[in-house]
Formats: structure tokens, sequence, C-alpha cells
């Protein structure tokens, strides 16, 4: 059985959702998208959960370690491992 152009799996359909939320999805990859969240209930809950973490990730404020900070934190732990080894 040949596989369909424009008809994806739910496995791929998640992968490329997971990709259109960080705007890494192609325009062909957004259309396939959309004809199965058209009709697949388990995609569109997904997206939908997907959307609702972003949002909420995005309103968290999280604050992230500075490179500088997180290259000291990495020498460091390096460090303490090198003292049991």
């Amino acid at each position: 059985m040949k596989k369909s152009f424009l008809f994806i799996s739910c496995e791929e359909a998640k992968h490329i959702c997971d990709k259109r939320q960080y705007a890494e999805a192609t325009t062909l990859e957004r259309i396939k998208l959309a004809l199965r969240l058209s009709w697949c209930r388990i995609t569109r809950a997904y997206s939908s959960k997907n959307n609702k973490l972003t949002e909420a990730l995005q309103k968290a404020e999280v604050s992230y370690l500075r490179n500088d900070e997180r290259s000291k934190l990495q020498q460091q732990f390096e460090e303490e491992l090198a003292k049991y080894q």
C-alpha cells in the first residue's frame, strides 16, 4: 500500500505540531498538520494541550542560567566529580 502524500500518521502529526510550536515547521508540514487536525480528535487534543503548555511557559517568566554561570557550574561539577574518581 502506497503512503499518501498529504495524509500523515498521528506520530508524524505530533512531531510537526512540536516543530510548529518553535516555528520550525515548513509550509507543507503545516498544511499536512491542518488536514490531520480537521478529522483526528487525538491530534487535536495533543495540539490543544501543546498550545496550553506553550502559553503557560511564556507566562511563567522562568529565569535561566546565563552561559557564563552555566559554564562555571559545569566546571565546579567536573572538579567535584574528579575528586571521587
